[in-house]
Formats: structure tokens, sequence, C-alpha cells
């Protein structure tokens, strides 16, 4: 500021010559933003003749001098040289100029005039020049101003977008706050005609986003309280508007005409239809109460939907009315019903501190695609494929009326799960598609995973503790049954041969393979031998210890190696299992172990295991002993019996499956333990069904068809 001269810059505002006053307006705009300097200016008698260019100059001149007087109005300074004059000076340079440096200072003057409050103490300029009334004269003689300012949100230059959005957004809140009942939706009507919305939905999908980001994210916040207004608008009857909406509704349901009767005096006695509006699906006859959760929000959704799908809304009617009263699908309830889950979705309720903090957010670029909802913009739309999804599933359920809120919670889900999963990008038509496509089945399962989620939120803490207990408790019984199984035994066949027929062996003959020999294994009382023999002939009986000489110490066993599949979330028991690579088409189970020849020490009972399992580390290690199972049963048994034998985890499918059965089923009986009126329920009592007319003739499907 210190090397320039602000008398000189001053007086070189009021020169002559063209190129003189350019420069100084040059130099102007990128100083008068110091409020040190605006200060010195303004006591130099620059700011008339600031003015006076700003009135009539052209050119670089004129867009220097636009950008200078809306910065110093930025620093809320200037403000009496604010005339109707100036006004719509400005008002016609954004209609009829096509320069786009002009087009910037202009709409930021008329930003920092609407924005301006009403009543600013210690100003004596008259109270019309701010807000939105001090456009409307200008407005008159330029009625095409509105529509040149929507068109300027498509220009190439992202600097004139953020302008001219943010312009609107002025023009809007000012609107909303200060304009009467009846003037505020006028003006946003003829906004929207004019395409507004479809203008900014599509900025707010652009890649141009990060320029245009505190624009676009105040004209989101403005949707939002715009809806809120209309919500809060009660619906009354004695509105004119209101009663001529539905009507609307009752001329659109194509009802029934009575019979053309010349005499006045039968016309006279016509009598009401008693189900005029519960045939709309309204609860009663006097429909305006059923809108006060949504206003004339739902009115609006209502009629829109109505006026759009007329021919749609007819043959649905005409289907219901086919149907008994508990069957039909209450339209307008679903309809209202849609609304409110969308403004719930969409937190619409949301405060103005918590929008502040979106604008904080707005530093990271990440935060994009979860601060912006182009979505929002596309109300209707979302809310017409909502009322077509309820619809159809109602009718894919067979609900009834009792059933309403059973269909309203999945409609909630699927809107939570399609409209909240969307990106920002994705084009409304996709989600409309996957609105109306959605099947039933997957609806459920999602709802049946969020129900899980909401269990866990509440009792997590209590759950989780309950289920390890359990799940312990369920491992060490199944543990138990499977050494159980090896204390009693089980044959199994040994190497496999063919039978002994004259000629070649054929393919036929390698497919009806014979064991040559059988082995029954068994374990000891004292779970510490593994007793076997081999017997050329199965039996039928369990054979005792002492018919099997043979037997393993299993303090020297190793390793158990198998082909049998194991469980694919399982892996803590690699220090004793062994996955063949490529498992062949006969179950096969070896145990590995230390040599017991190669040790002097190797049977001696009073080794304890874990020393034993030391000192076999540095052993040769060597095939103890190999199993066929005849079945996945007995394979899972054995193998699994012998690795928990050896304290490691379960490995196959079918055990884990039996522990998650045991422990689910023990949690399920914990939980029936638990009472209504215990602390951690709150709400009413449920009704408990009558066992009237009951007999005991039934049955309880255990596992559930598992």
């Amino acid at each position: 500021m210190e090397s320039i001269n602000v008398a000189e810059l001053v007086k070189r505002l009021g020169s002559d010559e063209d190129a003189v006053r350019k420069m100084a307006a040059f130099k102007l705009q990128s100083s008068i933003g110091d409020p040190s300097f605006a200060d010195l200016f303004i006591l130099e008698g620059g700011l008339i003749k600031l003015q006076f260019l700003t009135l009539h100059a052209t050119g670089n001149t004129l867009a220097y001098s636009l950008t200078s007087f809306s910065r110093l109005l930025d620093l809320d300074m200037g403000w009496e040289y604010v005339h109707q004059d100036l006004v719509e000076r400005v008002v016609e340079l954004v209609v009829t100029h096509p320069l786009v440096n002009i087009l910037r200072g202009a709409m930021s003057i008329l930003v920092a005039i609407v924005s301006h409050p009403h009543n600013t103490s210690g100003r004596t300029s008259q109270p019309n020049n701010f807000g939105f009334r001090a456009l409307k004269p200008a407005l008159a003689i330029h009625p095409q101003f509105l529509e040149m300012l929507v068109s300027r949100l498509s220009s190439a230059d992202h600097a004139l977008c953020a302008n001219a959005l943010q312009l609107i957004n002025s023009l809007m809140r000012d609107a909303i706050t200060n304009d009467g009942e009846t003037e505020w939706p006028k003006f946003i009507k003829r906004l929207q005609d004019l395409g507004v919305i479809k203008a900014v939905y599509v900025l707010m999908q652009s890649t141009a986003l990060q320029d245009l980001a505190h624009p676009l994210l105040e004209f989101q916040a403005l949707t939002k309280v715009l809806l809120r207004k209309w919500r809060d608008v009660a619906v009354d009857l004695e509105k004119p508007e209101h009663r001529r909406a539905l009507k609307g509704l009752h001329l659109s349901s194509n009802p029934e005409k009575p019979p053309d009767r010349g005499d006045r005096e039968e016309q006279g006695k016509r009598k009401h239809n008693p189900e005029k509006w519960r045939r709309l699906g309204f609860e009663t006859e006097s429909p305006a109460w059923e809108f006060e959760e949504v206003g004339f929000l739902g009115m609006m959704d209502l009629t829109d939907y109505v006026r759009k799908h007329e021919d749609g809304f007819q043959k649905l009617l005409l289907e219901q009315s086919t149907k008994p009263v508990e069957e039909r699908c209450p339209i307008a309830r679903s309809s209202l019903a849609v609304t409110l889950v969308l403004y719930e979705h969409f937190e619409v309720d949301k405060s103005a501190i918590e929008d502040a903090k979106s604008y904080l957010a707005l530093e990271s670029r990440s935060n994009f695609d979860k601060l912006f909802k182009p979505l929002l913009l596309q109300w209707s739309s979302l809310h017409t494929a909502g009322v077509q999804a309820f619809f159809r599933l109602w009718k894919a359920t067979g609900a009834e009326l009792d059933d309403f809120t059973k269909i309203l919670e999945l409609v909630r889900i699927l809107i939570e799960s399609v409209v909240g999963g969307a990106l920002r990008t994705k084009d409304v038509q996709e989600v409309e598609e996957e609105l109306t496509e959605y099947e039933y089945q997957r609806l459920r399962e999602l709802q049946m995973e969020l129900l899980e989620l909401t269990y866990e939120d509440a009792w997590g803490h209590h759950l989780r503790q309950i289920r390890d207990e359990l799940n312990h408790e369920a491992l060490q019984f199944v543990k138990e049954q499977r050494i159980r199984c090896l204390l009693q035994g089980a044959w199994f066949p040994n190497e496999m041969g063919y039978k002994a027929d004259a000629g070649p062996v054929t393919k036929q003959d390698l497919k009806r393979s014979v064991p040559t020999s059988y082995r029954y294994v068994r374990l000891s009382h004292n779970r510490r031998y593994l007793h076997y023999a081999d017997f050329d002939t199965q039996g039928n009986h369990e054979l005792g210890l002492d018919k099997l000489p043979e037997k393993i110490n299993l303090s020297i066993v190793s390793s158990v190696v198998s082909n049998v599949s194991a469980s694919q979330s399982t892996t803590s028991s690699t220090s004793t299992l062994k996955t063949l690579p490529h498992p062949t088409a006969t179950t096969k189970i070896t145990i590995h172990g230390c040599d017991p020849h190669s040790t002097t020490d190797s049977h001696r009972d009073t080794h304890h295991r874990s020393h034993s399992n030391k000192s076999n580390a540095h052993q040769k290690e060597v095939v103890l002993l190999t199993l066929h199972p005849q079945s996945h049963s007995l394979a899972s048994e054995w193998l699994d019996g012998l690795l928990m034998l050896l304290n490691q985890q379960p490995i196959t499918a079918e055990t884990n499956k039996l522990i998650y059965l045991i422990s689910n089923y023990g949690l399920k009986i914990r939980l029936l333990n638990i009472r209504f009126d215990d602390a951690v329920f709150a709400g009413e009592e449920p009704e408990i069904p009558s066992r009237e007319g009951l007999d005991e003739d039934y049955y309880y499907d255990v596992f559930g068809g598992t």
C-alpha cells in the first residue's frame, strides 16, 4: 500500500483519458480489499468516482470498477452509494453483456446487495435498497434476468458459474426469509421452471466440483430449508390451493359419475360417496389430519405422483377395488410414508450448525462424495420410485393392512441401501431402475443382516462375552464327543485290491476295487495309546484292547496328514495338520511321529507329553499309522478327534458346523431367559398370543431346517 499514492490514484480515476482510468482501476482492484487502504480511498473522495465509472465505463475499465466496488461492499463500506440506478445498471449488465470478466463483477455486487441485512444500524440508505426487493424494480424492466442467470450455470467459466449460483442462493434465501407465505413459493417455482434444479444437479455430478463446492453446498442446504418449510405448512382446507390439490386427487382417481337425472330435485338428493377418500388410501373420510406429520410437502409429493402417473393411478385403484378391504394397498398412506422416509434419509432436519461443519470438511477433497447429495435434488423422482417399490412389495408379499408397517420398513431399508449407497456420479435413472428391480429375497436378507447389527449395537459387549463362553463350552463338548468316538473304535479298510477273476484287468475291474484287509483302531481308556490290529474280514462288533496287540504312544505323534477338506476359516492347527496339495479320490488320514526305535525313552509312560514333543523334534519322522475312512462323517470324527486329543483346533467343516450349532442354540436359550421387564428393554409390553383352541399335538424344529 505504501508504494501506491491514494490521492494520485483517485485523481487518475477521474482522468479524461480512458487509458489512465483503466490503469488506475486495474491497480485499485488489487488494493481495495485492504480495510486501511479502503478508508483512505473513501477519505480522498474516491468512492464517488468509482460509482461514476461503474455507471458509465465500458470494457476492461468497467470490469475493474465492478470488481473494486464489490470488494468494497464485502468490507461493509460504500453502502451509501448503492442506489436504484446502480442496481438497474448491474442488472442490465447481467442480462445484456457477454464478457465474462464484467459478468463476474456485476454478479458479485448483486450478491452483496441481496445478502445485505435489511436493518443495518447507522445506515441512511433507504431500506428497499437491500435484499431481493432491491432488485424487483430492475426485474420489471428486465424480466429475462432470472432466465439469463440460470443459463449462466452452464457456462464453461467456473468462476462465473460460482457467482451465478451464489446470486441464486442469495435470492432464494432472501425470498424464503422475508417474503410472504404466498410469495416465496411462486418465486421458487419460477426458478424450478427455468431449470435451476437440473443445472445444479449436473454441476454437482461434474468434475468441476472443487471450484463450485461452497455455492453448491449452500444450494443443497437451501433445498433442505425449502423441504422443511413445506413440511411445516399445515394442510388447511380453508386455503384455496390446498382444497384444489385435494379436489385434483379426487378427480384424477376417475370417480364413478352418478347417472344423469333431469329432475333438479333428484340432483339435490345426490348422496355423498361414503368411501370417497378411503378409496384413495386414506384412513378416514377427513384426510386433512393425515397430512399432519408430513404437512404440505406430503400433499405436493402425492399430487405430483398422481399427475405424472394418472393412468397407472387409475388402473391401480381399479385393481384394488376388486380385492377385499383388508388386502387393498392404501395408496395415499404409502405416498405419505415414503415422503417421511426420504425426509429422514436425507436428514432434512439437520441443523444449520451441522451444515456449517460441512463447510469445514470441504478442505479435504476426499469428503466430496460424502458431503454432496445430488439425489436430494431429484426428490420427486425418488418419491415416485419409492411409492412404486411399495406397491410392488405389497403385491409380492400378499400383504394386508396390518402389514403396512412391515412393508414400510422394507421400503426404508431399500432406500437406505440403494439411495444411500449410490455414488455422487450415479445417474438418477439407474437409481430408479435399481429401486424398481431390487429382489424381495435380497431385501429380506439385508433386513436380517441389519437386524443382527442392531442387536449387536444394543447388546454387543454382553453378546460377545456370552458367545465366547458358549463357543468354548461347545468346543469342549464336541472335543469330548470326538474323543469318545476314538474310545469306541472303528473299522477302516486297509490296502485296496481287485477281484481275482480270470483274464486281464479292465476299467470295470478298477471301479470294483475292494479292500484286501481291514484295520480296527481304538483309543485306550487312559487316552495315551492308539491300539490297532489288521484282520482279513470286517467284524460287526467292537473289539477289546486285548485283541489289538499293536499300539502307538500318542506322545511321539508329531503331525497328522490328511486330504479331508478343511474349513477355510480355521488355520490354527497348522502345527499338526499338513494339507495335501492334490487330494485323491480316497480319503486318507496319516499319523506321523518319531521313530520309536531311534530312542530308548520313547515308550516311557512317565514322560510328560509336552516334554516328549520337544525331544521328538530332533528325531527322524516316520509314518506311524494310515487310516482310510469310508465316509466323511467318520473322517471328520477321527481327524478332528486326533487333533483335539493333541490339543489342536478342529479343522473340518462338519465339526465346526456342529460347534456353531451348539453355541448358537445355547445363545438362544440364554436369551429366552431374559424377561421383558428387564432393564435392557424399553417400550410397551408385547402381546402374548392365547393358546385357546390349541392342543399338545405339535413338534419343534430344533435345527431350523439346517
